[in-house]
């Protein structure tokens, strides 16, 4: 890690909440990190505009100017390099990434997925729950591999499936721990308490659980319940 701390750089395609959660651990947290650029596939990506307005430098590499996913993969890599991030954090970025680029940042490219992971991979997750029953859905912080939406967790949020529930209702409640779980993360990231063991499994130095939950008074993680 350089002397400037941890860099970041936050891919999205739309708002971006959970970028701005990301933005917000960086700056609130007194942090030695940067969120040195965020970068979307849409020119018009509403996260763009707030990324902006905080002086964070933004870059858009449209999908559709390229005739292949190949291509469009090494524009967004040539964008990111750039920037010369320790680590790339996928927040709400809706494209399927090639091997390729998965294999360039190994170790460093990080996503959350709204379920828990392995169950519901893929996209609807928050109908699928619904779908099948389950009482508790939840959302997952894991190191990318080739595989979708498969690898080393860090980090893993719950929320109750209410009986009421539509997608929306889940989706908004399960938001609120998603920008907790993803605040904390880039937190053990900038303090470099993250590592892979020989299983390829997480180890965060100095933290007893990685596992929140939605409580009546906000979002706690079980160390503190």
């Amino acid at each position: 890690m350089s002397s400037s701390g941890c860099r970041f750089v936050v891919l999205i395609s739309g708002r971006g909440s959970n970028m701005q959660a990301i933005v917000n651990a960086v700056h609130e947290g007194g942090l030695a990190a940067q969120v040195c650029a965020v970068v979307s596939n849409k020119v018009d990506a509403a996260g763009l505009a707030w990324a902006r307005d905080q002086g964070i430098p933004t870059v858009a590499v449209p999908h559709r100017d390229y005739s292949s996913r190949e291509a469009f993969d090494a524009a967004l890599a040539d964008a990111i390099d750039a920037w010369q991030p320790h680590y790339v954090l996928l927040a709400g970025f809706m494209r399927v990434l090639t091997p390729v680029f998965v294999e360039r940042y190994s170790g460093r490219l990080i996503n959350i997925h709204p379920s828990i992971l392995p169950a519901f991979p893929g996209l609807h997750t928050h109908q699928q729950a619904l779908a099948g029953g389950v009482q508790w859905h939840g959302c997952t912080v894991h190191f990318v591999t080739p595989v979708l939406d498969h690898g080393p967790i860090l980090a893993q949020g719950l929320v109750p499936v209410l009986a009421e529930d539509t997608p929306d209702d889940l989706a908004a409640r399960l938001l609120q721990v998603e920008h907790r779980l993803y605040a904390d993360v880039v937190r053990w990231l900038a303090e470099g308490r993250v590592a892979l063991d020989a299983m390829q499994r997480v180890q965060v130095r100095g933290v007893d659980s990685r596992a929140f939950v939605l409580t009546p008074r906000g979002v706690a993680s079980a160390q503190e319940l």
